[in-house]
């Protein structure tokens, strides 16, 4: 107890020093745990984007391509699968639901997915969690109605009965836009963190309107252009979709429906499980993700560096010090005791300046992380990981402060009661 009073009498000493000392620690430590909450944070979104989805169906190409395109709104898909394919499987007796998606449209950089009723009532997000309203309801019977989610209606500010018109393919800037056809707000989704909320939900029916008289990806000219109203009275049941989600009766079937629809003889189908292929497609950014965490281990022990030479630095000046407390009866590795006693303390400071600096970062940053980014860091108290990399920092501390107390122990043998500089 006597060498702790010592030890932060002699930092108060030094308090200028020893606060640059803890503020360099303090940096370290948030930007260390900062790194590995984000680290694990956008891990667990990434693999709650979809949940309680059994297979994902869509054009035979890669798994990780059509996680992508289906669930991500990433990229694009090498082709569309027909319609009549879709309605032979939500037949199948092992499905239980059946989601059709349609991409290619756009509005304003987010994208556009055509889907039926069954999307809202089916499609489950982090731990089995259903899709919300916040205000509103899902579109119905007027194929020109649009359900925003959270993020594109306040990113564009957008409210219920407000107009919108969609553009063609998912350039940010389009030439193309189906003017002639505007839709209404009718809902706007709960936040979900994921690709949900930058996306516009519209029906099958009003996706089909939109291209009825669209030539070779070209909108039709003069008398063949159909208004609206034109369209609503048109037949608009969809010819093709870009994939479909399954939900199966039982987990057992899973790979056997899997293989009967790869080895589908009317087009060439590809199902995937959303569980093998998230983990397919986060061990490609697995080399990325540990290269930010080895760098924040540098930049932690740059700032122990720091305290060491900072320590170092202060030993031939406090020769007298030592000096005088052998003088009153303490001996060398008392002396060495004291060195590792202002290390302990610098390095404990230093780790309650991070959480400290963590928690006001998390708290300012949360909601724009969130709106932007869809990524949601909680404001909670260290996880059983988080604390051992905390006790691994102070273990690291201690070590580096065995130099200046070996130092410090030597010199005090060889000076005695007086010093030799």
């Amino acid at each position: 107890m006597l060498l702790l009073r010592l030890a932060l009498a002699s930092l108060n000493n030094r308090r200028f020093t020893a606060l640059l000392t803890v503020l360099a620690i303090a940096l370290s430590v948030c930007l260390l745990l900062t790194v590995e909450r984000v680290r694990n944070e956008a891990r667990a979104s990434f693999a709650s984007t979809i949940s309680g989805t059994d297979l994902v169906v869509g054009a035979r190409s890669g798994s990780v391509n059509l996680l992508l395109y289906s669930v991500f709104r990433i990229g694009n898909a090498t082709n569309n699968i027909r319609w009549e394919s879709f309605e032979h499987y939500a037949r199948h007796p092992r499905v239980s639901w059946a989601i059709p998606l349609s991409l290619g449209d756009s509005h304003r950089g987010y994208r556009v997915l055509g889907t039926s009723t069954a999307y809202f009532e089916h499609y489950r997000y982090g731990r089995r969690q259903a899709l919300q309203l916040a205000e509103g309801r899902p579109f119905a019977a007027d194929p020109f109605e649009v359900v925003l989610g959270a993020e594109v209606a306040q990113a564009l500010d957008y409210r219920l009965g407000d107009s919108l018109v969609l553009a063609h393919g998912v350039a940010r800037i389009s030439l193309l836009k189906h003017d002639d056809k505007p839709f209404r707000v009718v809902g706007i989704l709960a936040r979900t963190g994921t690709p949900v909320d930058r996306t516009l939900h519209v029906s099958l029916a009003g996706m089909q309107a939109l291209h009825l008289d669209w030539r070779n990806g070209m909108p039709a000219q003069g008398s063949a252009r159909l208004s609206a109203d034109q369209a609503r009275e048109a037949d608009l049941a969809p010819r093709q979709i870009t994939a479909f989600l399954l939900g199966l009766d039982s987990r057992i079937a899973t790979f056997a429906v899997q293989r009967e629809i790869n080895a589908y003889p009317g087009e060439p189908l590809l199902a995937v499980l959303p569980g093998v292929a998230l983990q397919e497609l986060w061990s490609l950014m697995g080399t990325a993700e540990q290269a930010l965490f080895v760098i924040s281990l540098f930049v932690v022990l740059i700032g122990l560096v720091g305290m060491l030479t900072a320590i170092l630095a202060s030993l031939n000046e406090r020769r007298r010090e030592m000096a005088i407390l052998r003088s009153v009866g303490a001996r060398p590795w008392h002396i060495a005791a004291l060195l590792v006693a202002e290390a302990l303390v610098l390095a404990l400071a230093g780790m309650l300046g991070g959480l400290a600096l963590l928690c006001l970062g998390i708290a300012a940053a949360q909601g724009p992380l969130q709106a932007h980014y869809g990524l949601y860091l909680p404001l909670a108290w260290p996880g059983a990981h988080e604390w051992r990399l905390l006790a691994a920092v102070l273990v690291a501390a201690v070590l580096m402060s065995a130099v200046p107390a070996w130092r410090a122990y030597r010199q005090s043998l060889a000076d005695g009661l007086s010093i030799r500089l």
